[in-house]
Order: structure tokens, then C-alpha cells, then sequence
């Protein structure tokens, strides 16, 4: 057994573990390398490890400085991790949807945690980076992580994840799948892998950008790439070369989420979003082989991060994903068939000419889809009362509609008890299909 003079010695040489029971029927084998087992919890002790050395070994972070980032959670932690081994102090920018188990584990290690609103603009202050770099400015001996820009990112993969895969397994590897958050696990592993005649794939939701995804916001936390519709300039992360993908696999939140709760039931491993996500890939990927070929998959944390969250059947069933133990279900007793959508900048002259009872508001994001992503759901009005308004006061024909529209309405998963969801319900209900707006209507009362 190994015997470690620092926990932070302890960072890397992950396990490999062979997936049994959900790659039954295919060929190929599947094999998951499991990034939770590092100290701190996730992959990103590796980054945060590096860039916190390479920091001093630049003079960038002094003795007693204090570590400044912005993260979704898991670099964060790393950092905090180090942060407390190290005699540093460290603050952490979060974006206000991260489940609230990472916050807890950030505060645990010491960290101060300051939380900002997810949903902005590239460019604005309180986008979770801006904000951090602005902290790390104004803070006496503060220092931005940056491990979207940061090289030391990328590099500490190609240096040990890859060459630990192609030792693990005796050089079989053939194909390599992982998400793309800040880019630095891909990148870098990949890299190294590329030149043994490894595939490497990247898994990303299927509203993610990096893959061509129209940016609107999804629900697995630590991977893929939002874009606020009024972001300007999308700037992806330097950590990120995209040199290195062979291709992408899109996977829906669904299907990531049913497979990071099969990974439980099925295979024993609690693991997050981004790995069923990870995993969900590697099994398309694997489908498409033969018996010579090995598929490695990483797993990037564990899902005690998530309990509030995935593993949670009424935050699932509430969000469309599960349906309820019984019913009659919220979708068996709607009339609506469809979602009526208006932008938020829409006027109400235009609005008002619509053929329907209820209008969703949404954020301005062009798209073909039928359904919205419930984040972008911002309001509801009915356009018999905006005709009403004009008959009074034809001048606020010209108005944006959002500024007459109720608050953000109720979301209530279609696979919910009908009774149970009506019973939290005042005002239009917003149907849920997999976290996205389907319907828009007012709930039967009673209900039964």
C-alpha cells in the first residue's frame, strides 16, 4: 500500500474499471477511468494541482496569497483542496445552478464561496470569470487560476491521464471519450494517445455549442458550452484544442441522466452527470466496433455531488425526466398540444395578433424547436389581455411584451401526479418534457 508524505502526492494514478452490465450485447469492450478517486473528488485535482505549482514556480502566487476562480464547482474544490494543504487562502466565483452539495464541500475545505447569476453575458461583470479576475485583481496577493486559458491545464493531462490510460491497458486503448468543459481533460490526454493511433471522441450535450448546439441551457452540470443569446463575442477556452477530436457524440440530457443512474444500480459506481453523459457516449461509440477494440471513458466525478440532483426522483420528475409512481399524470389531463413562444423583445402589437390562450416569453435565442429549455421561460401573457391593453392604450402597442408578462411560471414535469403537481400550481403551469418547455396551461382544478 502507498504511503504518501502530502495528500496532495495522492493526486492521479486513477483506477481503470471494465463496465459488465450496461455494455451487454456489445462487442467491444467498454472501460471507465475513474477521475472521482482522486482526493479531492473530480479530475480537476490534477489541473488545480499543476497550475497552483507552476503559479509558484512563476512567483505568480506568493506564501500566504490567496487562490481566486471561477468554477462550476469541481475546480473549485481542487483548488480549495490545495488551498488548505498549502497555507493558502482561496475564494471561488459559482455560478448560482451548481448543486448545492458542491457549494457545501467548497465552504467544508475553507473556501469562500461567492456566488453569481449563471445566466449573463459573456461580457458582463457578473459573468463567473469576469468576476473572478476582477476579485483576484482587487485582492492583495490574489491569483486567477484561469483554467479555461490556463496551459498548465491541457499540459498536466498529456503528462500523466494519457500515459496512465495507454499503461493501464497495455496499449489496447483504441478509442478515447470524454466531455469538453474547459477542454484541458481531452485536449491534453488526447494528445498524448493520438500518437499511438488512439480515436478520440468527444461527448457533449446536445444544446452545447462546441458541437454545434444552439447554446441554450441543459442540466448536466461541468460540461459543454452555454451561450447567453447576448453574448457577443463566444470566446471558447484556450485549454481547449480542438485539433485533437476526431468527432463529437451529442447526448440529451436524458439519456445522460438514465445512465448515470443505471451506472449506480447496474455497475456500483455514484458518479455525475458529465460521466453518464462520458458513458453514454463511450456505449454509442462501442456499438459501432468489434471485439479487438477497447473503449476508455472518463468519468470526471461522483454523484455524492448530485444527490440533490440526479439521484433525487422528484427533482427528476419534476423536470420531465421520471414519471411518477402513479397517476393520472399531468400530461393526461392537459389540452394543450404545443407551445406558443414570443420573445421577450416581441411588442405587444404583435404578441396580441397570436392565436393562442397563453404565451411562454422566452429569451430572444432563435431556434427551430418546437420546445424551449425551462431556464428560458422568463414569463407568460395572455394575448386577449394585451388586446384589452390596446383598445384602452393603442400607444403600448410598441412596448416589449415581457414588461406586461406575469413571472416565470411553475414548471411542472409532464410525468407528475397530476394531483400532487396542482397542488403547487397557482397561476399557468409549464410543462416539462426533459427539461424543456412542451406546454403552457392552466392545470384542470379539481384534478383527479
Amino acid at each position: 500500500m502507498d504511503i504518501h508524505e502530502s495528500l496532495l502526492d495522492a493526486v492521479g494514478r486513477t483506477p481503470l474499471v471494465r463496465l459488465n452490465r450496461v455494455t451487454a450485447g456489445l462487442a467491444a469492450q467498454v472501460w471507465v477511468k475513474l477521475e472521482f478517486l482522486n482526493p479531492g473528488g473530480s479530475v480537476k485535482d490534477r489541473a488545480a494541482l499543476a497550475m497552483v505549482r507552476e503559479a509558484e514556480r512563476l512567483g505568480d502566487l506568493a506564501p500566504g496569497g490567496t487562490i481566486v476562480e471561477g468554477s462550476s464547482g469541481n475546480t473549485g474544490v481542487g483548488l480549495a483542496m490545495v488551498a488548505a494543504q498549502l497555507g493558502y487562502r482561496a475564494v471561488v466565483v459559482v455560478p448560482n445552478t451548481i448543486a448545492r452539495e458542491k457549494i457545501a464541500l467548497l465552504r467544508a475545505y475553507g473556501a469562500q464561496v461567492v456566488p453569481t447569476e449563471a445566466k449573463v453575458p459573456r461580457e458582463s461583470p457578473e459573468h463567473v470569470n469576469n468576476l473572478a479576475a476582477r476579485i483576484a485583481d482587487e485582492t492583495p496577493g490574489g491569483w486567477y487560476a484561469n483554467q479555461y486559458d490556463n496551459p498548465a491545464n491541457p499540459r498536466i493531462h498529456e503528462l500523466t491521464t494519457g500515459p496512465e490510460i495507454w499503461e493501464q491497458t497495455g496499449g489496447r486503448v483504441t478509442h478515447l471519450v470524454a466531455g469538453v468543459g474547459t477542454g484541458g481533460t481531452i485536449s491534453g490526454t488526447g494528445r498524448h494517445l493520438k500518437q499511438h493511433g488512439v480515436t478520440v471522441v468527444g461527448v457533449d450535450p446536445a444544446s452545447s455549442t462546441y458541437s454545434g448546439g444552439d447554446g441554450s441551457p441543459y442540466f448536466v452540470e461541468s460540461v459543454g458550452h452555454y451561450r447567453h443569446p447576448a453574448t457577443v463575442d463566444d470566446v471558447w477556452p484556450e485549454a481547449y484544442d480542438q485539433s485533437v477530436l476526431d468527432r463529437f457524440v451529442r447526448i440529451g440530457d436524458r439519456e445522460s441522466l438514465t445512465v448515470t443512474r443505471r451506472l449506480a444500480r447496474e455497475e456500483g459506481l455514484l458518479v455525475g452527470g458529465s460521466a453518464g453523459t462520458a458513458v453514454a457516449g463511450a456505449l454509442r461509440v462501442a456499438a459501432e466496433l468489434g471485439p479487438e477494440h477497447l473503449v476508455v471513458a472518463v468519468l470526471p466525478d461522483s454523484g455524492r455531488n448530485y444527490l440533490s440532483k440526479y439521484f433525487d426522483d422528484a427533482w427528476m420528475t419534476q423536470l420531465g425526466f421520471l414519471d411518477a409512481p402513479a397517476g393520472p399524470f399531468v400530461r393526461d389531463v392537459i389540452t394543450a398540444r404545443g407551445l406558443t413562444v414570443a420573445h421577450a423583445d416581441h411588442t405587444v402589437a404583435a404578441v396580441a395578433q397570436l392565436d393562442a390562450d397563453l404565451v411562454a416569453v422566452v429569451t430572444p435565442r432563435p431556434s427551430r424547436e418546437p420546445t424551449r429549455s425551462a431556464p428560458e421561460v422568463v414569463g407568460a401573457v395572455r394575448p386577449a389581455d394585451l388586446r384589452a391593453l390596446l383598445a384602452g392604450d393603442p400607444g403600448r402597442g410598441g412596448d416589449p411584451v415581457v414588461g406586461h408578462a406575469t413571472g416565470t411560471p411553475t414548471a411542472v414535469g409532464a410525468g407528475e401526479n397530476a394531483a400532487e403537481a396542482g397542488a403547487r400550481v397557482d397561476g399557468p403551469a409549464l410543462v416539462l418534457v426533459d427539461g424543456r418547455a412542451v406546454a403552457l396551461e392552466h392545470l384542470p382544478d379539481p384534478i383527479g
